[in-house]
C-alpha cells in the first residue's frame, strides 16, 4: 500500500465523521503521516448587516465558533492521546471549498471524509459535501459510510 506523508481528515463533528475518524488515524499511524483535522463553520449565506433582536450576526457566529473550537479540542483531546503528530483546524466558508483548499495549501496526499449517505430528495436538497470534495480533489480521497444501524 501506498504510504502516505500527510492526510486531512474533514469532520462535521457528528458520529458519522467519528467513523471515518477510524479510518483517517489507522492511515497515519500505519504511514507515520502528519494528521490534519479540519472542521469547517458552514456559512451558506451572507447575513452580514442582518440582526437579530438583542444580538448581532457577529456574536452569533462568535459563540458558534467558540462551541466548535471546544468540540474540536474535546474530540483531539479524547481520539488522539495517542498520536501526537497532529495540527487541527476551524475554517468557516463553504465546507468543500475550504477542505478542497486545505489539501491544496498543506500539500495532503489523501483526504478522509465521512458521508451521511443521503439519497433521494435529501441528497437533491443539501447536495454532498463528501461527493463535491471527490469530483473536484487533486488527491486521492477517502469517503467512509457510516455502519448500517441494525434494527
Amino acid at each position: 500500500m501506498k504510504k502516505f506523508n500527510k492526510i486531512l481528515f474533514a469532520t462535521d463533528l457528528t458520529e458519522f465523521s467519528e467513523h471515518a475518524f477510524d479510518y483517517a488515524l489507522a492511515l497515519a499511524k500505519e504511514s507515520k503521516a502528519k494528521l490534519f483535522v479540519l472542521h469547517v463553520i458552514n456559512q451558506p449565506i451572507d447575513l452580514q448587516g442582518f440582526y437579530v433582536p438583542q444580538i448581532s450576526f457577529e456574536t452569533i457566529f462568535e459563540e458558534i465558533r467558540k462551541s466548535a473550537e471546544k468540540m474540536m479540542d474535546e474530540f483531539c483531546e479524547e481520539k488522539l492521546k495517542e498520536y501526537r503528530n497532529y495540527e487541527k483546524f476551524i475554517a468557516s466558508g463553504i465546507p468543500y471549498l475550504e477542505i478542497l483548499h486545505k489539501a491544496e495549501t498543506e500539500k495532503v496526499d489523501l483526504i478522509v471524509i465521512g458521508t451521511h449517505g443521503r439519497a433521494g430528495v435529501d441528497h437533491l436538497l443539501f447536495g454532498s459535501t463528501a461527493e463535491k470534495v471527490v469530483r473536484k480533489a487533486v488527491c486521492p480521497v477517502m469517503t467512509v459510510r457510516p455502519p448500517e444501524i441494525k434494527s
